[in-house]
């Protein structure tokens, strides 16, 4: 039987390792499909409900292994759909390869069904890589570059492939003018600094009296060198948000999150410091770095078209985190002045304090900052926990504290709604044995979660552990986007964009086969959560959430509060409960004692 070109690209990614590809079916790819069915199902085709999520599910495979997402799609309107999640994993900088079908060459520039011009669809989003392959030849080497340039710069390759290509015989290229041939083998390399550009940033940290460090996940590697020299320069650290699991959250001198989500150890850390250094992020608010001027600052980052965008640093280090700091470490002084450290570690205690108070403030129903409060104990040392976009990704950035060997991640720069649910589905596959929890509110639950929880029912038994948790946040309100009319531009809610219709998460899971637990009242949290992490089976966990609690960020100004009292006095629906909670929760922050 002869071999074709799907054949062949099975072959290869069998030949990379690759083990599970995300996608959905349509006839641009059936060349494809066939070689799958040949092939025993190897690599795995997981079966997404839209090919959005097949992406998505992609992205949260990578992620969460570090290896590199596949993920496909028919052509014109699947190829469409990837798009979300291709650009997800291109923002945040996750290694990415999407394969997609095309229409026949003899119908191409004919208005064919479903001709799309996939090269200029993907032209920006796969901008490192994106091929069509034509003839049989271009195979292996385009495929071997897609997932090569994926993995080695940490971003999203495309191969197009026409259905009529996917049938052909396959020829590999012949020794001959022309032809490109190709290899599998990948290497690795830790570059680094050269010692007088060390020496530089060594004499600008040792002079510094009040040292700040800026972590992201460029540094998930390198987490007992950051530690080393935190220790060495009595030094805060603060984390942006898709280095969360970077440091534990147990470490008194780690101030947390950063930026509109982060606390306010962090906002005072970066507002009083001298001197930043930042390993491994590309934080991009920079009202939240120092004041310009105000510090003398030194940054790390492995990819030297990322360097000196954030903020005017006075040294730029380019090079992998853990590697530099090795070689930096030796030329660091111990500072004897533990005044600044110990000032961090006192603001730090505090904020844990303030953030107990504030999730048991009283709210109707559940207070939302309750359900995250009572988690972070509860979490498994090896739990993987995926946050959507939207309020819950506030509670995610503030009230869980990772320690051991936690991983967490969200859509960091795109921000988009929905990865949440697909994000830990790709995480199952990849790390069968760790218990994974998505942590999601209505709207993106609506959006696009309801129906991953079918993929979920399709695919749970197959897995080693079955710990898979979706948390709902139901209150009925896209509230993130409610809380920014409010604070940002003083408007009310506006009911009929904002206003979601009711729908029974747990109940629907269990309707599924799934576990789903109901939790309406403070007293239940708790409860639910010991008893969906110790459930059978998958298990939907639906909090009936208040929606007036206010995401307020820590550095809340008096106008960003005026305007929100500004949307109560022009007739917000719930006006009444947010003065209420707005003011109950902003006291937390202020008055010590007992729980209100």
């Amino acid at each position: 039987m002869k071999t074709t070109v799907a054949d062949l690209i099975l072959q290869r990614l069998r030949d990379w390792g690759v083990d599970h590809v995300f996608g959905y079916a349509g006839d641009g790819i059936n060349g494809l499909l066939s070689a799958w069915e040949r092939a025993g199902d190897e690599p795995r085709f997981v079966q997404a409900r839209h090919e959005e999520m097949s992406a998505f599910e992609a992205v949260g495979y990578a992620k969460f292994t570090g290896r590199v997402g596949v993920c496909t799609a028919t052509s014109g309107p699947g190829a469409i759909h990837l798009l979300n999640g291709l650009y997800d994993a291109k923002l945040d900088h996750v290694p990415v390869v999407a394969i997609v079908g095309q229409t026949a060459r003899s119908a191409m520039g004919g208005n064919y069904q479903q001709e799309v011009d996939l090269m200029s669809l993907f032209k920006d989003v796969a901008n490192e890589y994106c091929q069509q392959v034509m003839v049989p030849e271009q195979l292996p080497n385009v495929l071997d570059r897609a997932i090569r340039i994926a993995a080695s710069r940490r971003t999203v390759t495309a191969l197009v492939v026409p259905a009529d290509v996917q049938e052909l015989e396959y020829e590999p290229p012949s020794h001959a003018f022309k032809m490109v041939p190709s290899s599998l083998d990948l290497t690795w390399s830790a570059p680094v600094p050269g010692e007088d550009d060390l020496r530089r940033a060594a004499d600008v940290l040792n002079a510094g009296e009040k040292v700040a460090m800026l972590v992201g996940q460029g540094a998930r590697g390198a987490r007992q060198e950051v530690g080393t020299v935190a220790d060495l320069l009595g030094a805060g650290v603060a984390k942006a948000l898709l280095g969360k699991d970077v440091l534990s959250d147990e470490l008194p001198w780690v101030t947390g999150s950063i930026g509109l989500l982060g606390t306010r150890p962090s906002y005072e850390l970066m507002t009083g410091c001298d001197t930043l250094l930042m390993v491994g992020s590309n934080f991009p608010y920079s009202q939240f770095l120092p004041e310009y001027g105000a510090a003398r600052a030194v940054q790390i980052d492995v990819d030297p078209t990322m360097v000196g965008l954030r903020y005017p640093f006075e040294v730029n280090l380019v090079g992998d985190a853990a590697e530099t700091l090795r070689r930096l470490i030796p030329l660091l002084d111990r500072k004897d002045d533990r005044s600044w450290r110990e000032d961090i570690e006192s603001k730090v205690e505090r904020w844990w304090q303030v953030m107990e108070r504030r999730a048991h403030t009283s709210a109707d129903p559940v207070n939302p900052e309750l359900v995250f409060h009572e988690l972070s104990p509860r979490l498994p040392d090896d739990a993987i926990v995926a946050a959507d976009s939207g309020s819950a990704a506030n509670w995610y950035a503030r009230h869980l504290r990772f320690r051991g060997d936690m991983r967490g991640s969200l859509s960091g720069t795109l921000a988009t709604m929905g990865p949440g649910v697909p994000y830990v589905i790709g995480a199952k596959f990849g790390e069968l044995g760790r218990p994974c929890i998505a942590l999601v509110g209505d709207g993106a639950m609506q959006m696009n979660g309801i129906n991953e929880l079918i993929t979920i029912a399709k695919y749970w038994q197959d897995w080693d552990d079955p710990r898979l948790i979706v948390a709902v946040l139901h209150n009925n309100d896209l509230n993130q986007v409610t809380w920014e009319l409010r604070a940002m531009g003083g408007s009310p809610q506006f009911l009929p964009s904002q206003e979601l219709p009711d729908f029974p998460y747990a109940a629907y899971a269990r309707s599924l086969g799934l576990a789903g637990v109901l939790a309406a009242k403070p007293e239940e949290v708790a409860p639910a959560w010991d008893e969906a992490l110790a459930a059978d089976r998958p298990c939907v966990v639906e909090f009936v959430t208040d929606p007036a609690v206010p995401p307020i960020p820590p550095h809340a100004t008096w106008d960003q509060l005026e305007k929100a009292l500004e949307s109560i006095v022009r007739g917000d629906s719930d006006r009444v409960d947010v003065i209420k909670e707005g003011v109950k929760s902003k006291v937390q922050e202020f008055l010590p004692g007992t729980k209100s």
